[in-house]
């Protein structure tokens, strides 16, 4: 039976071509949604997770997609948090969404405060020397065309001289003086957040009641930065899993239906063929197994093929934009390939069955 297949395949070998290719393109689909999607997850978290602080404190209505939320609130309140008894570090921040040239994440920081969660790490350079300086970690410093220390880069249209360099996972990849980001906002005084660092991590649950009691901040929204991170998950974020599920959905009806064709198609093709297999004593179930075998060869080569294509992807985005984190699951990897081997097989049955149900006679006279 094998050779059958076999001899089936490469004898139409421009439809065996595309019907792999069209599988490995919903694998390809599959896995690199997946890793994007699930890569900016993962590495909002590994940024986060390096911040420094214990705890940090949003007005009243921001979530904690922060990233996206200007900067509507004094950033001299960070003064107040840092005189209550059990906060050591208090440090206003800017988080700003950029669409300006590409789609960035700009913090504009309190320098001294900020440095206090947890000192930055140079690899390179320093600190800031004036309002347009701008400290980069070393992912975006990699990123096309590169930068070193003294270079100039755009920033929301502006120019700045990187001062520094530094080790990633600091919350962002670019930061900027608060004042300057502000300004460039229109909010020279505010700030979006505030970071704390506890005198002691056992005493964020008594931070978070001086918060409440303080007046003028009893409105404000304080979270620990474990909850915090807690939040950063696929199933919290919205629209996350709907877009993920009508990918997934998109590469199965791709998959199905090009199966689905290509199996119909040479059923029809090879109805002599199945006419005389059947005169010769085959069963139902021999042509049956055969024209699903053959749709399984098809998709598990193609299946191999969209596997390397995703590699291949993976290796040219880690290369040319090091700051997009492409992470794919092991466990997405096999759910992948579980996906597209069902969509083929129920892509496969109806034309199999077809095939089985050919009646000999009729089969052996077909023109």
């Amino acid at each position: 039976m094998n050779k059958l297949i076999l001899g089936n395949l490469i004898h139409r070998p421009v439809r065996t071509i595309v019907t792999m290719l069209a599988v490995a393109i919903e694998v390809v689909m599959i896995l690199s949604i997946v890793g994007i999607m699930i890569g900016m997850v993962a590495n909002s978290q590994n940024e986060t997770s390096g911040i420094g602080a214990d705890t940090v404190v949003r007005p009243a209505n921001s979530s904690f997609i922060s990233a996206i939320g200007g900067a509507p609130v004094p950033a001299a309140v960070a003064g107040v948090l840092a005189r209550l008894p059990h906060v050591a570090v208090a440090a206003p921040v800017i988080t700003n969404l950029s669409t300006v040239g590409s789609v960035e994440t700009i913090w504009g920081i309190d320098y001294a405060t900020y440095n206090g969660l947890k000192p930055f790490v140079y690899v390179s350079g320093g600190p800031f020397q004036g309002p347009n300086d701008v400290i980069i970690d070393d992912l975006a410093a990699r990123s096309t065309p590169g930068y070193r220390v003294g270079d100039t880069i755009q920033i929301m249209s502006h120019p700045f001289r990187v001062s520094g360099i530094v080790e990633r996972g600091r919350g962002s990849r670019k930061f900027i003086p608060i004042q300057t980001l502000g300004a460039l906002l229109g909010t020279p005084r505010n700030a979006s957040l505030f970071y704390l660092r506890a005198d002691d991590p056992s005493n964020e649950a008594l931070i978070e009641q001086e918060v409440r009691h303080t007046p003028g901040l009893t409105g404000y929204k304080t979270q620990s930065m474990a909850d915090m991170l807690a939040m950063i998950t696929p199933s919290h974020l919205p629209a996350f899993t709907p877009a993920l599920d009508s990918v997934i959905t998109i590469a199965v009806i791709i998959g199905f239906l090009v199966i689905f064709q290509s199996m119909y198609t040479a059923v029809i093709e090879r109805t002599r063929e199945i006419g005389i297999l059947k005169s010769l004593g085959a069963s139902r179930g021999y042509i049956l197994a055969s024209v699903l075998r053959e749709a399984a060869m098809v998709t598990v080569v193609g299946i191999v093929l969209g596997i390397v294509i995703t590699l291949g992807i993976k290796a040219f985005l880690n290369y040319h934009f090091p700051t997009l984190s492409f992470n794919v699951p092991f466990a997405w990897w096999l759910r992948s390939l579980g996906i597209a081997f069902i969509g083929a097989t129920l892509g496969a049955t109806y034309p199999a069955l077809k095939a089985a149900g050919k009646d000999p006679i009729d089969a052996l006279a077909y023109e």
